[in-house]
């Protein structure tokens, strides 16, 4: 089991910028790619972006590229969401979660574990 803590979420105004960070402890070398998903009211999850844990490559969702970067941490097993020029439409809760596979993948269905959610709020 791979247990996930996001933290870093808050109310930002437009045009701010917000770092989310992801903690992972438990059987976290069966864990090769990190993903964050956001869920907005009413709306179904969607894909973010994405870093493999061993190599540092990075994918990025359309909506957030260019705005978005992630790093990660080996030491401390924490992968970070730097969110820039925040728009009202990133509100949402923020989801982290590990994927057992060797490539990144956007697909939420491949990933196995999941944090409980951080709230990112944007006002304009």
């Amino acid at each position: 089991q791979v247990q996930l803590v996001e933290s870093g979420g808050g109310l930002v105004q437009a045009g701010g910028s917000l770092r989310l960070s992801c903690v992972a402890s438990g059987r976290t070398f069966s864990s090769h790619v990190m993903g964050w998903f956001r869920q907005a009211p009413g709306k179904e999850r969607e894909f973010v972006a994405a870093i493999a844990w061993s190599s540092g490559s990075t994918y990025y969702a359309d909506s957030v590229k260019g705005r978005f970067a992630l790093s990660r941490d080996h030491a401390k097993n924490t992968a970070y969401l730097q969110m820039n020029s925040l728009k009202p439409e990133d509100t949402a809760v923020y989801y982290c979660a590990a994927s057992t596979l060797f490539r990144i993948v956007s697909d939420l269905g491949f990933y196995d574990y999941w944090g409980q959610g951080t709230q990112v709020t944007v006002s304009s």
